[in-house]
């Protein structure tokens, strides 16, 4: 019997803007201007929240905190392709899309300096389909596959739910089952992993054999495609094909945005023991931000002055937010121990007093 060739792949790279800011007017998305505009804020945003927090951890007044500036266009983007009424559930270093979902900057400052109580969303918040940060790695994909497939069992036949994750989580047996339950369920979920190609020290040639993370979608029976995760109008033209899939019915789909992280990968790190600054330098020529600047004014709805102005603008917001967050001390050190069972355990509070006997509080029983 002869060999028989029982399937190909290729996997597609896109690229809109080039790294000068140029766009490729065949193949623009068609984003309206005061869309562009809000996306342009929170990457904007993102970065200024990032250097300023960066600032604080140095300073003693925030805990360790994953840096994301490089990264505001594979995290930012994918939000403007969704409704509020969409999941988001994202890992630990997606700032600026964060806020771009009502998460208050406020409360994210609380959360990176160890108080559950910035993870806990308000009832009848605008954003109460934005999941907490997840530390894990690719703990939130299976969750991101469920939490679509309960919508279509409750009748909501028009929600999606969003992910992201990075490279590294793709090494997790998580990352898998996720990809194999959404596909085999057809789930309306879309995947996006944000390719910085370090999982904090491993580079992505030690992670994996596969020329691409995109590939990986072969295996599981859905769309894969691979994204300059620099360029927010081909990050967007991406999630956004990919959710109208998902909305129509079609499953899941896997976004890989091939991006760079330009700072550490959390303020524990040094990233210069295991990767050459001359690639960092290289890739500093691809910054999203001053590409995406650079396209708005081209397109003749932005300028330098109206740029100043916003930075002016949203770091007088961040430093809002920063006294805020230091003015704050009604916190309850112990608020982890009321979500580990829903009944209570002798045991549990055991550790519980023995835990505030520590920090020298008040053990109230009642």
């Amino acid at each position: 019997m002869p060999i028989k060739t029982l399937d190909t792949f290729k996997v597609e790279y896109l690229s809109i803007l080039d790294k000068d800011g140029r766009i490729d007017s065949s193949l623009d998305p068609k984003i309206p201007d005061d869309r562009l505009l809000w996306l342009h804020r929170y990457m904007t945003l993102s970065r200024i929240a990032d250097a300023r927090m960066l600032n604080l951890q140095r300073q003693g007044r925030l805990g360790t905190f994953p840096a994301c500036t490089g990264q505001e266009a594979a995290f930012c983007a994918p939000v403007l392709a969704i409704k509020e009424s969409d999941w988001f559930v994202g890992s630990y270093r997606e700032l600026g899309g964060r806020l771009m979902r009502g998460d208050p900057l406020v409360n994210l400052l609380h959360a990176f300096n160890g108080f559950e109580d910035g993870s806990v969303v308000p009832e009848n918040s605008e954003n109460s389909r934005t999941l907490p940060i997840s530390i894990i790695l690719a703990s939130q994909l299976p969750h991101a596959v469920g939490l679509a497939y309960g919508s279509r069992m409750k009748g909501e036949k028009e929600t999606v739910a969003l992910v992201l994750f990075g490279d590294g989580a793709s090494s997790e047996g998580d990352f898998h089952e996720a990809l194999n339950f959404a596909s085999v369920l057809n789930t309306p979920v879309v995947f996006v992993c944000q390719n910085n190609q370090y999982a904090i020290s491993t580079p992505g040639h030690y992670q994996s054999r596969s020329a691409t993370i995109a590939q990986k979608a072969v295996a599981y029976g859905m769309p894969g495609i691979r994204v300059d995760g620099n360029d927010p109008l081909a990050v967007y033209s991406a999630v956004s094909d990919a959710v109208k899939r998902a909305r129509n019915g079609e499953g899941p789909s896997l976004v890989e945005a091939f991006t760079f992280r330009m700072l550490m990968h959390t303020t524990a790190d040094d990233p210069t023991r295991y990767r050459d600054e001359e690639e960092v330098k290289q890739w500093g020529k691809k910054d999203p931000l001053i590409r995406f600047k650079t396209y708005l004014i081209d397109k003749g709805i932005w300028d330098d002055e109206k740029q100043a102005a916003l930075e002016q603008e949203l770091t007088t917001e961040v430093d809002t937010a920063v006294k805020a967050f230091e003015s704050f001390n009604d916190f309850k050190p112990d608020a982890p121990f009321d979500h580990v069972f829903e009944t209570p355990s002798s045991l549990l509070e055991e550790q519980r007093n023995e835990f505030l006997k520590d920090l020298g509080r008040e053990v109230d029983n009642g």
